[in-house]
């Protein structure tokens, strides 16, 4: 091999790895927008419900899209740690919003903790169809 050859192996990696983060971020993103509707629609209707369903919202596409670029990082070697290391942090996002995030903003605490724990399931769902 001359010093001139460029490997094509951490070029392709990135790039699929691009491919499925975008992927499960749009899935991710759209199931909680469309379930955040729903809420606010139809279960939390009045102003600061609907406020703490946004806040809750914003925080799992952020929480979710970081722990789905480390379980997809580190999948192909330790699977059973990416996903530990994943339920870990959202349990932990979870515990800090409770205790302290909600209070912070002045949110009301159980539109903000249910709807946090439900967009965190449903994305959790479409999880797998990008691991791969």
């Amino acid at each position: 091999m001359t010093g001139n050859a460029m490997p094509t192996g951490p070029v392709v990696a990135p790039m699929g790895m691009l491919r499925s983060l975008l992927g499960f971020t749009a899935a991710q993103g759209t199931i909680v927008v469309v379930s955040a509707f729903i809420m606010q629609r139809f279960i939390w209707t009045d102003a600061a419900s609907v406020q703490s369903v946004q806040a809750s919202a914003w925080l799992a596409v952020v929480v979710q899209t970081f722990t789905f670029a480390i379980a997809r990082l580190v999948a192909r070697q330790q699977v059973i740690a990416g996903w530990g290391l994943g339920v870990l942090l959202r349990f932990a996002s979870v515990a800090f919003w409770a205790f302290l995030g909600i209070k912070a903003l002045g949110l009301v605490e159980g539109p903000a903790l249910l709807s946090l724990v439900l967009f965190y399931f449903v994305s959790t769902l479409v999880e797998p169809l990008f691991l791969n």
